[in-house]
């Protein structure tokens, strides 16, 4: 950390990086999980790789890391929602995660048919980023669902959520 830099203003600019909102799917074996995340982004093309950051202590590090896949689920601006009840682990119950209808994707990873798009996709590589796992997944299949397509996507500061800068509170 800079030394002389508040922890507040370290946040505040931080958090005016436009980033995605999106549920991330993992699953390990009979274990499934989502959470709310928005560091995500494409990082490579050839192969298409996507990288998301989790926090090292999350049930879904260890499901990514077991199950060597995950997915990133798009949702619609129109619907943010689904985003606050997916903070803690979910509840996977009758095809649902936290009553959110869902399907294995190719990787096995969970897919929500509610989503706007979804990207599935299959550990490249893991790096340790301190307090995260920066988790690079190659895409394996990809798709828009129902008006996906012309869906404008959740972003973060669709919604009074924060997360990133200095670690605070629960974070």
């Amino acid at each position: 950390m800079p030394v002389n830099l508040p922890d507040e203003i370290v946040n505040k600019v931080l958090w005016a990086i436009p980033n995605v909102l999106c549920l991330l799917g993992s699953r390990s074996g009979d274990e499934w999980n989502a959470m709310t995340t928005s560091w995500v982004t494409q990082v490579a093309m050839e192969p298409v790789l996507i990288a998301v950051g989790v926090d090292k202590k999350a049930v879904t590090h260890r499901l990514i890391e077991d199950g060597g896949a995950f997915s990133i689920n798009l949702w619609s601006r129109d619907d943010t929602r689904p985003f606050v009840k997916f903070s803690k682990p979910a509840a996977h119950e009758d095809g649902t995660l936290n009553e959110r209808p869902i399907r294995e994707g190719s990787t096995g990873s969970p897919i929500f048919e509610e989503a706007a798009a979804f990207l599935d996709c299959t550990v490249w590589k893991a790096i340790d980023v301190g307090s995260h796992t920066l988790f690079l997944g190659e895409v394996v299949d990809c798709a828009f669902q129902g008006d996906g397509e012309q869906a404008e996507i959740a972003r973060m500061e669709d919604t009074r959520m924060k997360y990133g800068g200095v670690r605070r509170g629960g974070h």
